[in-house]
């Protein structure tokens, strides 16, 4: 697990055989005093593929957040692949701050594509797409934000961020978080044929909940799935007050309960 390690700025590896017991994380991207936007790093995304590794991730400073990438051998090992961030904030919605990238690379298209929050720099607002030949150089969709919060739901009325998007059948699902106010946060699910267009909600949102009264009391966000061909593991921060860990939720079986098929 590549992790944003919060009091070391920097973004830290830590290894589990059952994604629950954790080794001692180590460090392996820090901030970068040689840029003038990486005074913290942070919100990685790493895939595996033609026997190396890449990292996208969010770096912030001045008050800003960017994207940039690194490339690695053996994903303990970095190099950044440019001294300038990959993607920027440009468009009136990005206002001041992009982050959160989450990337996979589809084998069809031959291209990286990346689902990216933008908005405000404290937490973000809404979600855009971009996609890059190569990771490096990033084309955003006209249509972006291509994922909105929805007033009509209380628990995301202010704000939708920071998904993980999974191609699963014959689409896609995204595991995202939104905010009823910038402190409060709660975990939802959404469905697309394209991965783009016609996101449908699940009609169980949220379906990861803040505990009364536990370690997760105010907010549980920054989810990360993966189905391990029995159940869904979901990893996601937990924060009650100004103290934030990581937990992990469980359901069994493939199907995600959404109703009827996909359009």
């Amino acid at each position: 697990m590549w992790f944003s390690w919060q009091p070391k700025a920097s973004i830290a590896l830590t290894e589990s055989p059952d994604g629950i017991h954790w080794s001692d994380p180590q460090i392996v991207l820090g901030p970068n005093k040689a840029t003038d936007w990486e005074a913290d790093i942070n919100r990685p995304i790493v895939i595996h593929r033609e026997n190396r590794y890449a990292m996208w991730y969010t770096g912030q400073a001045r008050g800003k957040s960017w994207i940039g990438m690194a490339t690695s051998p053996d994903g303990i090992r970095w190099t950044r692949s440019s001294c300038k961030p990959v993607l920027f904030p440009e468009q009136p919605w990005e206002q001041t701050a992009v982050m959160c990238p989450h990337v996979i690379f589809d084998e069809t298209l031959k291209l990286h594509r990346m689902w990216y929050s933008g908005g405000e720099q404290y937490e973000p607002n809404a979600i855009g797409y971009a996609t890059s030949p190569d990771g490096l150089v990033w084309t955003k969709h006209i249509d972006n934000p291509i994922f909105r919060p929805d007033p009509a739901y209380a628990w995301e009325r202010q704000r939708v961020t920071a998904c993980q998007v999974i191609p699963d059948g014959d689409g896609y699902v995204m595991f995202y978080i939104g905010f009823r106010d910038v402190d409060h946060a709660q975990i939802g699910l959404a469905r697309s044929r394209d991965g783009i267009t016609d996101w449908q909600r699940h009609p169980a949102n949220p379906i990861l909940r803040c505990g009364l009264n536990q370690w997760d009391h105010d907010a549980v966000y920054k989810p990360y799935a993966i189905y391990d061909g029995s159940q869904w593991l979901l990893w996601y921060n937990g924060r009650r007050g100004s103290v934030e860990q990581i937990g992990l939720a469980l359901h069994e079986g493939k199907d995600l309960g959404f109703k009827p098929a996909l359009r």
